[in-house]
């Protein structure tokens, strides 16, 4: 009879470095939400693993359960010792099990649209025409999915346009990813993204033909629809010719560096796919290596920021000093981090449309400790922390802001422009 742990290495390679030691439960916020030994980390690659080894069905309801719980966040890699790949594991299962249990409808209709970007275009301009009517911010304190629907909505909304000179390009060209969700609905951060990167001495190429950038449906089990996408944006972005893609979203860049994992076994793709991801770069690993060129705060910038660090640049990338860079670089700015900086926000991708009850558990400490602290400003690099950090804020009465580092750093540079 073939044991569990013969089976594993071949189906899961990296599920038998967990040891089991634990380390992973108090980073892991669905445990410690649901205090539920098969709601952590190493509960589920048990789980995992006997899914893999035929032991217990791929159609088991609980097991299901357990994993559509989770999160993704990966704290738990940060927090293991073992180096278990914790992310690439859930999604190996997730798409090893997506015949016997579906993705939810719901979801299956998100990741369908965030593919074709005929459709992703028509949701977006949808999205923006009830934006601009104000209904969002009429129906955000409504109860239930529409009202926190129509907050997350209304958390995009952004007022200014500020424009200033680029420096002389003495710098490599990159070439910005565009995104979904950014481009859609926080066009200005693109915008943002691009000033500021220009204005630390980088060179802007264009890479016509990129799409949706997959992780959504890697991390949903869709692995075939995330790996089209990933060959698309990987023969545009060559095409560009630029030596970096900026990406300012932080699980887009996640996912987009680890194309050489995704697209492992397609052995016409697997080396552009690993040669792709050494390209990639969160925008603040690119404005530090620029500096990024200093300057000063002004009167109204806000004088004391609270810093969340999405999950995917802290855990999934293993990026804290390049972020903390981007934001030291205007002076007269107090930064500090949340006390709960490190822990999912509980926006995850469709999680919170798939669990909106627990990912709203999962918010609350993080709204109370923001309230709390009395930050004028709230500063995370990712859109799904972005929209759901600023949709609880709206739902609980709150005014305060939360934007991405670079906006306050485009900020600070147009005001000085304007000083000149």
């Amino acid at each position: 009879m073939t044991t569990v742990s013969s089976t594993v290495p071949r189906a899961l390679p990296g599920a038998d470095l967990c040891v089991h030691c634990g380390f992973c439960l108090q980073a892991c916020p669905t445990y410690l939400t649901l205090d539920d030994e098969n709601d952590s980390p190493r509960g589920r690659i048990v789980l995992m693993k006997a899914i893999a080894a035929g032991t217990l069905p791929a159609t088991d309801e609980a097991a299901g359960t357990h994993l559509d719980q989770c999160l993704g966040c990966r704290a738990c890699e940060t927090a293991c010792p073992s180096g278990v790949p914790y992310g690439q594991l859930l999604e190996q299962t997730r798409g090893d099990t997506a015949a016997a249990r579906p993705i939810p409808f719901t979801s299956r209709v998100v990741l369908a649209t965030f593919a074709r970007p005929w459709l992703m275009a028509i949701a977006m301009a949808g999205a923006r025409c009830v934006r601009a009517t104000g209904l969002a911010r009429i129906f955000a304190q409504l109860p239930g999915r529409v009202g926190n629907l129509m907050a997350t909505l209304e958390a995009t909304r952004r007022e200014y346009s500020p424009s200033y000179p680029a420096a002389t390009p003495t710098r490599p060209a990159v070439a910005v990813l565009q995104g979904c969700v950014m481009e859609g609905l926080l066009a200005p951060v693109n915008r943002a993204t691009e000033r500021t990167l220009a204005r630390n001495g980088y060179a802007l190429a264009a890479a016509p033909g990129q799409q949706c950038c997959g992780a959504l449906h890697a991390h949903a089990g869709d692995r075939e629809t995330a790996r089209t996408l990933a060959r698309a944006n990987i023969a545009a972005f060559e095409q560009s010719g630029a030596a970096f893609v900026a990406v300012n979203s932080a699980g887009c860049g996640a996912a987009m560096k680890e194309y050489g994992h995704l697209l492992a076994d397609d052995a016409a793709w697997r080396d552009r796919a690993a040669r792709f991801g050494a390209t990639v770069r969160d925008v603040s690993e690119l404005l530090a290596d620029a500096g990024p060129a200093p300057v000063a705060g002004y009167p109204g910038y806000p004088v004391a920021v609270a810093v969340d660090n999405p999950c995917h640049l802290q855990h999934a990338q293993r990026l804290t000093r390049p972020p903390a860079a981007v934001m030291s670089a205007v002076s007269g700015a107090n930064w500090s981090e949340l006390p709960d900086a490190s822990s999912c926000c509980g926006a995850a991708g469709l999680y919170s449309l798939q669990n909106p009850g627990l990912s709203q558990r999962i918010l609350a400490p993080k709204i109370a400790n923001i309230l709390g602290g009395g930050a004028p400003c709230v500063v995370t690099g990712n859109p799904g922390c972005m929209m759901h950090i600023g949709a609880g804020l709206i739902r609980a009465g709150s005014t305060v802001p939360v934007r991405h580092p670079v906006e306050l750093l485009d900020a600070a540079y147009a005001n000085e422009a304007r000083g000149q």
